[in-house]
């Protein structure tokens, strides 16, 4: 029986065992990180025996055989990284964190018009299709949130990192800045004093951001769009499930609210045979391999020539072989212990026992990855949530993180010897497998199930928390502050008066029994 028989016959179980909905996945994201999460969980529920259609800038090279899933590409999307490439992502990294989050949201402004004028001109008919659900990555995206009510369906919205600032608003989540980083700053969950004074800072800069300049423009889309879902407070939309790509294992525990559900490392697939020549290449590695990926939005040949000279000087003096993605055809100065390719199987290569190290830039899904396969980590993050993600990583004691713009040689190599040569970061890194593999329940079959649960119960309003119904300052409490403070004043003031009063009358008394 080949695989082919046995998917289909998966699918018709599925089919048997519950109802099929049809369900819109939207990830407008132009980067392919973000479609191979998206793809997973399109995929997932085509298994699970649902009718997808995904919407994203890329199209599926190899769509699912199994059931229903279509994909609609959304023309001019992928080119919107253009601009990005211009500024250069190393260069982002050495910004301040305020210059680094207001490109993030330049560009969700933009990804988000561009999505919308793209559905408008090439894929009306979404528009008038019936859908039972719209699952939307959200990332900076307010506008398209307005999507959901004109479809008439419940919206899980999928979030590429944990818990944070972005999307806790939405859905009422707690978010203390006593200990819980902004993504943009390479803190971890225990902040010093200035730490936490600068924690407090972005938060209330991106919240400033948010009221008047972000969320206008947002709005702005949304009525030209979606004008009868558009009300004095924005897009009118009721988040029913928040899909969190984090798990305990690779970030802090934080106060999640009942439909936040942390899936990380859903995507993970079941391993699949290396490439023979790669296999016999990592085989035959007597000292071990060192695996080197700065992701899919980075050209490494972008470094500083001092930073190439570097790594490559560093590199070539271990024992060990290397492995480098590379986005070139070649690489000047190599040396023989390195092997470069634009591409490479990064989930089958860190589930060799041979490979030692993952030097990566630190994005969530290389994190999630090497520890779900129990690989220490040298990290050179560059923008982002990398260096909150690094800063995490070198608490937990798997890894080692070092500034790409100032790298010397000297400091990778020692990064290097320390990785390779004291096994506390491989055991540190195996322990937090353990974590990562220690779950009641697949993450991909938790997904499934949670958005199965929204479609039966009407968009599961009973999840809602009131925290959703308050104002900003009764959420806070001001409004009760204030009314005690004036009360308090007012006693105060009350008080100074009688004592006033009382102390001129015994001095009055005084005077007259001394008269």
């Amino acid at each position: 029986m080949n695989m082919k028989t046995i998917h289909y016959i998966i699918f018709l179980h599925a089919m048997c065992l519950g109802n099929t909905y049809k369900i819109l996945v939207m990830f407008p994201v132009p980067s392919p990180s973000h479609f191979i999460l998206g793809s997973a969980l399109a995929r997932g529920l085509v298994n699970a025996g649902h009718d997808v259609t995904i919407v994203s800038p890329y199209k599926d090279k190899n769509p699912t055989e199994n059931g229903k899933y279509s994909s609609i590409v959304l023309k001019g999307l992928a080119d919107i990284k253009d601009p990005l490439e211009n500024i250069k992502l190393f260069e982002i990294g050495e910004s301040n964190p305020l210059t680094a989050a207001q490109l993030m949201y330049t560009m969700g402004n933009e990804v988000t018009n561009s999505t919308l004028e793209s559905i408008n001109s090439e894929n009306s008919n979404i528009y008038e299709e019936k859908f039972d659900l719209v699952i939307l990555e959200y990332f900076k995206n307010d506008a398209l949130l307005a999507l959901a009510c004109h479809l008439k369906t419940p919206l899980v919205l999928f979030s590429t990192m944990g818990a944070n600032l972005w999307v806790n608003s939405l859905v009422g989540n707690p978010t203390p800045p006593s200990y819980i980083p902004d993504l943009h700053l390479s803190y971890t969950d225990n902040m010093d004093f200035w730490q936490r004074l600068m924690n407090v800072f972005m938060y209330s800069a991106k919240k400033l951001n948010d009221k008047f300049f972000f969320l206008p423009f947002q709005y702005e889309l949304a009525k030209k769009h979606f004008p009868h879902c558009v009300g004095e407070e924005g897009p009118l939309s009721n988040v029913s499930l928040l899909l969190l790509n984090s798990h305990e294992s690779v970030n802090n525990p934080v106060p999640l609210v009942p439909n936040m559900i942390n899936i990380g490392g859903f995507h993970i697939s079941p391993q699949k045979e290396l490439p023979r020549d790669l296999k016999e290449y990592i085989d035959n590695a007597e000292e071990g391999v060192v695996y080197f990926s700065l992701g899919s939005n980075v050209k490494p040949s972008e470094m500083r020539n001092e930073t190439k000279k570097a790594l490559l000087n560093a590199l070539g003096k271990i024992k060990q072989k290397v492995l480098w993605k590379w986005d070139e055809d070649f690489l000047p100065g190599n040396p023989e212990n390195i092997r470069t390719n634009k591409w490479f199987p990064q989930q089958e290569i860190l589930a060799h026992p041979n490979v030692k190290v993952f030097i990566t830039h630190g994005g969530l899904l290389s994190t999630t990855e090497t520890i779900y396969h129990g690989v220490p980590i040298l990290a050179l993050p560059i923008f982002g949530d990398q260096k909150m993600n690094a800063a995490h990583a070198v608490a937990g004691g798997y890894a080692l993180s070092l500034s790409i713009s100032k790298i010397t040689e000297d400091d990778i190599s020692d990064a290097l010897n320390q990785l390779l040569n004291d096994p506390k970061y491989r055991e540190n890194a195996k322990k937090r497998s353990a974590l990562m593999h220690d779950r009641q329940v697949k993450p991909m079959d938790l997904a499934i199930y949670w958005i199965e649960y929204v479609i039966r119960n009407k968009g599961a309003p009973h999840l809602r928390v009131a925290a959703l119904n308050l104002t900003w300052y009764q959420y806070l409490l001001l409004d009760i502050i204030s009314v005690v403070l004036i009360i308090g004043i007012i006693l105060m003031f009350v008080s100074y008066l009688l004592m006033k009063k009382l102390c001129l009358s015994r001095k009055s008394d005084m005077k007259i029994k001394s008269n």
